[in-house]
């Protein structure tokens, strides 16, 4: 077995003799010297990944300084501070060439990565697509506009790394459906962004492209999974990216970076051709989507990618163009709120994001109507979590054999890792002190059985039902409730997991959601914070306390729900909320 692996991992021109002539021989020390033989080509391919991404960032000065020498005059700062509405416009009249736009943001993003550690991969046939643009006889609605795309989105001739070496040296020999619909509205994808390793984690670090900070605060994380994403568009080299959410991975970069994105509804987008770790995992949905400075941007995005090409490229995806009706509408809305899930105790500033954005709609004559979600507590374990994790776990370690766990993602792993029976035995022994915790070790044992999942998936139905039906009663058109904020400490997201309840909900439920900043944290929440005991007095709580300290002056987000297909709605309601924070800081 040792000879079979060994032979595996040895490379062709065969440079360990030494080692394979140990474990031939049976040698005492076979094991040890398979270990070191296997971790050396493990980090030769991460070199071999990072040797790929220096390559590209060295291409990206390249097409820079070309550009430059044949175009000294163009406006770069003027086109920067252009918004995504305002820049479409002008290309599309034609004041401004796509030539300038592109490489005006091909610098910008090495001059931000270069900061940050964001872009992993520059996709070098944006200078191509550039010309296949110019050649279009109709201007998509996205005509020039580059655009950002997370790691583990198809790009032809570009790997999907998932932050994952078991990813690594699999080119992709076709682009993702999203980019092809791009690719046709007139979009020039140009550089691929930094996830956390195998995406499962709110942070944005791996051990192949390392860690990625908050361009706001370099002691913060930008937030995950979509995190490159998040901190590249906050520090201005991009307007328009594509991420992707199965617990909050668009919805928590976009709170920790100031941005606004939107999770839509399964299947509203298509997901083909994106990598992922946890292929065949369908209790929590999955979605890709749009993130961007304003609601404006994420409006032109979606009604850009609603289109007959995305209907005819996925079939799945139901031929529903954006309902202009429904976002235009001014009827005054029916909204439900809640500033705490009781699972996990919002910091200070969640709290007043949501009450004073509540104040600011019922003063724009909005009913608001309070709203406690049912059976958080089940939810976030019994269905999410032990969903998520059905198989207990085995998928998502599959992918981590011949790998070696980014230290960010250790408490997390390490605990995936355990026995189901140790998960058990420790479940047992921690629920008369912290049940929370104990709750969450069963869920992780999965459902141990084809029969328990599809009884699982009754059950999650079930409470589906049970949510609609309390919106029914209180005939809500949308809802308004925390974004997990602000910007984690780097290290905590992967030690607080949980802390996702705010937004995993409406994966679980798969419902329309999106963030929008609306404050930035005061001196007294900082001062409050120093009060903060949290629902269980557990570790968790003792982490979430720490996580968020010293932050002083960052965004704030507010969370905006919708139900299943509505996603114009819910961009309306973001609107609302938007335009009325602007109201209110703008001086009368």
């Amino acid at each position: 077995m040792i000879q079979e692996k060994l032979i595996e991992i040895l490379p062709r021109d065969g440079i360990y003799p030494q080692a394979a002539l140990a474990v031939a021989c049976g040698s005492a020390a076979a094991v040890v010297v398979w270990k070191w033989v296997a971790r050396k080509r493990i980090l030769q391919k991460m070199e071999e990944a990072r040797q790929w991404r220096d390559d590209s960032l060295e291409q990206m000065e390249k097409v820079i300084w070309k550009f430059k020498q044949k175009n000294p005059g163009v406006q770069s700062e003027f086109i920067l501070s252009l918004s995504l509405v305002e820049l479409a416009e002008k290309l599309r009249e034609e004041t401004l060439s796509p030539e300038s736009v592109l490489y005006t943001y091909v610098k910008k993003a090495l001059e931000v990565t270069q900061e940050v550690n964001c872009v992993t991969d520059f996709i070098h046939g944006c200078e191509e697509q550039l010309q296949e643009v110019k050649k279009q006889k109709e201007k998509g609605l996205l005509y020039g506009i580059p655009v950002s795309i997370k790691d583990h989105i198809g790009c032809k001739g570009h790997i999907s790394t998932c932050g994952l070496v078991h990813f690594l040296g699999k080119v992709e020999k076709d682009d993702s459906v999203i980019v092809k619909v791009l690719k046709k509205q007139g979009a020039i994808p140009f550089v691929k962004t930094n996830i956390p390793q195998s995406m499962l984690n709110y942070d944005c670090s791996n051990l192949i492209f390392g860690q990625t900070i908050n361009p706001l605060n370099h002691k913060k994380s930008p937030g995950g999974s979509s995190g490159g994403e998040g901190a590249l568009i906050a520090g201005g080299g991009s307007l328009l990216g594509f991420g992707t959410d199965v617990a909050g991975s668009i919805r928590l970069p976009s709170s920790f970076c100031g941005l606004c994105g939107l999770k839509p509804t399964g299947n509203r987008l298509s997901t083909l051709g994106l990598a992922t770790p946890i292929g065949g995992m369908k209790s929590v949905t999955a979605t890709i989507g749009p993130m961007a400075r304003d609601v404006d941007s994420l409006v032109l995005c979606m009604k850009a990618l609603l289109c007959d090409e995305l209907f005819s490229l996925d079939p799945s995806i139901p031929p529903m163009p954006f309902r202009e009706e429904i976002y235009s509408s001014s009827k005054t809305l029916r909204i439900g709120y809640y500033e705490d899930d009781g699972y996990i105790q919002p910091s200070p500033s969640m709290r007043r994001a949501v009450r004073e954005t509540k104040n600011l709609l019922q003063l724009r004559g909005h009913t608001l109507i309070p709203f406690v979600p049912p059976r958080l507590n089940y939810v976030v374990d019994e269905l999410y979590t032990k969903g998520l994790f059905s198989d207990g776990c085995a998928h998502l370690l599959d992918k981590f054999k011949g790998d070696i766990v980014d230290p960010n993602l250790k408490s997390q792993i390490n605990c995936y890792r355990l026995p189901i029976l140790v998960k058990r035995i420790f479940a047992f022994l921690l629920k008369p002190i912290y049940p929370r915790i104990a709750r969450d070790l069963n869920a992780l044992c999965g459902v141990g059985s084809a029969k328990n999942l599809w009884n699982h998936n009754v059950e999650v139905a079930m409470y589906r039902q049970e949510f609609l039906a309390e919106w029914r009663k209180l005939k809500l058109d949308v809802i308004l409730c925390p974004a997990l904020g602000p910007a984690f400490n780097e290290g905590y997201p992967g030690k607080l997991f949980a802390a996702t309840s705010y937004t995993n909900l409406y994966n679980l439920l798969n419902f329309p959601a999106g963030v929008v900043p609306v404050t930035t944290v005061s001196h007294a929440d900082e001062e409050e914070l120093k009060h903060y005991r949290g629902h269980y007095g557990d570790p968790w709580d003792k982490r979430m306390k720490e996580a968020v300290s010293d932050a002083v002056g960052l965004p704030v987000a507010v969370q905006c729900v919708a139900v299943p297909w509505q996603e114009e709605l819910c961009l309306r309601f973001m609107k609302e909320v938007e335009t009325l924070v602007q109201e209110r800081r703008t001086p009368k």
